[in-house]
């Protein structure tokens, strides 16, 4: 199947109405690049379980990286997340989500931080190498014992005169193997409760800091992901970012554009699953006629359709939403769970259609089937999101 048609899904797509002429240059221009530089090499990142470094400069070299970072930075100064979700769906509509989450994570969930709360030496320091493509850069968030429960954080930052001693674990992190720094989320006051987070840059050399991995996941085996600990590491009080006590104020900040970005994923995928669904459909036959041509088959496709139309609309206002810098927390719960759980639906009504020749791997249904069961998972679980959602809703009656 062309690149060119899995966006557009089928003739019953409800037209996209979100991007102007410089956003269909963008589009241009990321979809070049993922067919040059990440569409041959995919099978070899996926044995090695990481991508090579060399993708990181060349997305750097050719603007990908660092989107609304600040100019002097090399960034590209422009803060509409529109270019991000761009560079998610081109990458997820060729079934590069593993790569998606190594190169767009830099956009999404590691320069952010930099940009919002760096000092302008931090940002020299980290984020021009960051978006150059010479540096990566991983966060630091779930522990072995917590999950989604980041208030549970135990990983600790002790003060110790102009250094803190940081220590703790973290797992699930990823870019874990190839960061050359690491946005670790710790206590620096336990006795504070959510007063008491810090973010504190870890460098790659610093003693005490060890890393293993990659884990050995079912799915998305091109994404780099890792364990690391901290064994008394010696930070010094420089690298936090903002102020001490900042960093669970810091982390909301971020954490609904982390929440869109995969259910623009998500998004992206289960179009591309949906038309290779129903291009076999379209092509395969059994008992003398197609198998779309069985009414409950149909049924199945237009229902998926329907259910897909729906849900871009919800998903592009909510880009839209933070273009603006508008998106709030409980939308983005709601586009997060929805569209994730309805991407299980696609991806399992998917693989029934494909018979048998779905349950093997050489069918890009079976490795979608695998890569995308995590999406509920990550970022907060579907019922992190709905108590998030219901919270809200309980909190005003």
């Amino acid at each position: 199947m062309k690149p060119d048609t899995i966006l557009i899904m089928s003739s019953v797509a409800v037209p996209r109405t979100i991007f102007d002429e410089s956003h269909d240059d963008f589009r241009d221009t990321v979809r070049r690049f993922v067919q040059r530089e990440v569409s041959p090499h995919l099978d070899a990142w996926t044995e090695a379980g990481r991508v090579d470094r060399s993708l990181f400069a060349k997305a750097g070299e050719t603007g990908l990286l660092g989107i609304s970072a600040p100019a002097r930075t090399g960034g590209g100064d422009v803060d509409d997340f529109r270019y991000n979700a761009i560079m998610i769906e081109e990458l997820a509509s060729a079934g590069a989500t593993a790569v998606s989450m190594s190169l767009c994570g830099i956009n999404d969930l590691i320069a952010p931080y930099l940009i919002a709360f760096g000092s302008e030496q931090q940002q020299d320091r980290w984020l021009t190498p960051l978006v150059a493509g010479e540096q990566i850069g991983a966060i630091a968030m779930t522990e072995p014992g917590t999950g989604s429960d980041l208030a549970s954080i135990s990983t600790t930052a002790r003060a110790d005169g102009d250094d803190f001693i940081l220590t703790g674990s973290k797992t699930f992190i990823s870019n874990g193997l190839l960061a050359d720094f690491v946005i670790v989320v710790a206590r620096t006051d336990p006795d504070a409760g959510r007063a008491g987070f810090s973010l504190l840059v870890v460098e790659e050399g610093m003693p005490g800091f060890t890393r293993s991995g990659p884990l050995k996941k079912i799915g998305l085996g091109a994404q780099d992901t890792a364990e690391l600990s901290f064994a008394e590491v010696r930070v010094p009080a420089e690298n936090v970012l903002g102020k001490p006590g900042d960093g669970w104020m810091q982390l909301r900040h971020n954490l609904p554009i982390e929440r869109l970005h995969i259910a623009v994923t998500s998004m992206a995928r289960m179009r591309a699953t949906f038309e290779q669904a129903l291009e076999y459909a379209t092509q395969r036959t059994a008992f003398g006629q197609r198998i779309a041509d069985f009414q409950a088959n149909r049924f199945y496709l237009a229902e998926l359709a329907t259910q897909i139309e729906v849900a871009q609309v919800f998903v592009d206002r909510c880009i839209l939403d933070a273009a603006h810098g508008q998106l709030d927390e409980v939308t983005a719960a709601m586009a997060k769970w929805w569209v994730t759980e309805l991407h299980q639906e696609v991806i399992s009504r998917a693989l029934q259609l494909h018979g048998g020749y779905g349950y093997t791997r050489e069918y890009p249904v079976a490795r979608d089937y695998l890569d995308s069961r995590v999406a509920t998972i990550y970022g907060g679980t579907t019922e992190i999101m709905k108590e998030i959602i219901g919270r809200r809703l309980t909190r005003e009656r």
